[in-house]
């Protein structure tokens, strides 16, 4: 089989786990096998560097998930793991070899290095870091390459090829996470209420969209309805979209691919994020319409919808306070924030480190969870 079929191979299975994670396992087998790797693992979380959090971790060699391996990781290893800070400092998307990140004095002394990654056959794989919405970011590391000649250059050339692709999964994921949808097949996210769902065929028409969705397309709020085709209002806003849709209902048979973008609305509004997702086809299809691409409308400023004036008298917060406590926690990072208020990012930290001093919390994780456990008493 070729790079490129792999390649092909590989999207096809990300786009089902974007919506099944029961098909991840099937899709690191397969990068492990094109890339010509042991193992690979994925982590996801978010803080800085002396406090990280991590939401996700999966090390699966060969598409067989060790879940023991993770909970050692995490509960003895990643403490005490020098290269993570060094790590947290790389440019989003620049692949490191992982002994890179290792003085040579912690190759010999390192608890991590010597232990953990030896008996994971780890230490002569590569790390990369993604940068993720709202702060977060994205670990994917591989083990050992299977042969002893090391990387080949095709090989590490396929893997770096994969990198938005991963990204994009994951950000799928969070975004189905955030709207309560997750597990939902491709016809039952038309009953999302907390998330705009578009479905297209192959021509990238429009086949159904649900009652959010309809609604947005009704009053041009962004995206119209034109002709039964998706059109956002913006014209540099749909020369990205269209750039997607192109992506993800390719036409000259090359592979299909996913895409993210923002798409602007109301001046007072923050943008929709708008993840388009090719829909694999596993039937012959004769002709009929059927869907080939799933449209993902994410309104920050709707999930999930806080009081902000319960957020300011509850936790006494003054308006400018309770105004970012309630964005962050509706999925905004701090440049968003800034670009929709007019405030630099200076300023809106500033009354992030007044937030964190009123509660004592160690970061925005913190913040977002205060703010989220008042969602419920309206």
């Amino acid at each position: 089989m070729s790079d490129q079929d792999a390649f092909e191979r590989i999207l096809a299975s990300l786009h089902d786990a974007m919506l099944d994670d029961s098909y991840w396992p099937a899709t690191s087998a397969l990068i492990d096998e094109a890339c010509g790797i042991q193992g690979n693992a994925l982590l996801v979380g978010e803080g800085p560097k002396d406090a990280i959090r991590v939401h996700f971790v999966g090390i699966y060699s060969r598409g067989e998930r060790h879940a023991d391996a993770e909970r050692e990781y995490l509960e003895v290893y990643h403490p005490i793991d020098e290269h993570v800070p060094r790590f947290r400092q790389l440019p989003d998307s620049l692949v490191v070899p992982l002994v890179e990140l290792f003085t040579a004095e912690e190759l010999r002394t390192s608890r991590t290095y010597n232990e953990f990654f030896h008996r994971c056959g780890g230490q002569a794989g590569v790390n990369v870091r993604l940068d993720g919405p709202a702060g977060s970011h994205i670990t994917w590391a591989t083990a050992d390459p299977v042969t002893r000649d090391g990387w080949e250059s095709a090989k590490l050339a396929l893997f770096k090829a994969l990198l938005p692709h991963i990204r994009r999964f994951v950000r799928v994921r969070q975004a189905l996470v955030s709207a309560e949808a997750l597990g939902a097949s491709v016809t039952e996210l038309l009953d999302s209420t907390r998330l705009g769902v578009i479905h297209l065929d192959q021509r990238g028409r429009i086949v159904v969209a649900n009652d959010w969705a309809r609604a947005i397309l009704r009053r041009g709020d962004g995206l119209t309805d034109q002709g039964g085709f998706l059109r956002a209002r913006e014209p540099a806003d749909h020369t990205r979209l269209e750039r997607l849709l192109a992506g993800a209902l390719p036409t000259a048979g090359t592979a299909a691919v996913s895409g993210v973008t923002t798409v602007r609305r109301a001046a007072v509004s923050l943008p929709f994020v708008v993840h388009v997702k090719p829909v694999v086809g596993r039937q012959p299809d004769f002709g009929a319409q059927r869907v080939a691409a799933l449209v993902l409308l994410v309104e920050p400023g709707r999930q999930p919808r806080i009081d902000q004036d319960l957020v300011a008298t509850t936790l006494g917060f003054t308006p400018a306070e309770s105004h970012i406590a309630v964005w962050l926690a509706e999925g905004q990072s701090v440049l968003q924030i800034a670009l929709a208020t007019g405030r630099t990012e200076a300023a809106i930290r500033y009354h992030l480190h007044q937030i964190y001093q009123k509660h004592g919390l160690a970061g925005q994780a913190e913040v977002i969870r205060l703010v989220l456990s008042l969602a419920e008493l309206r």
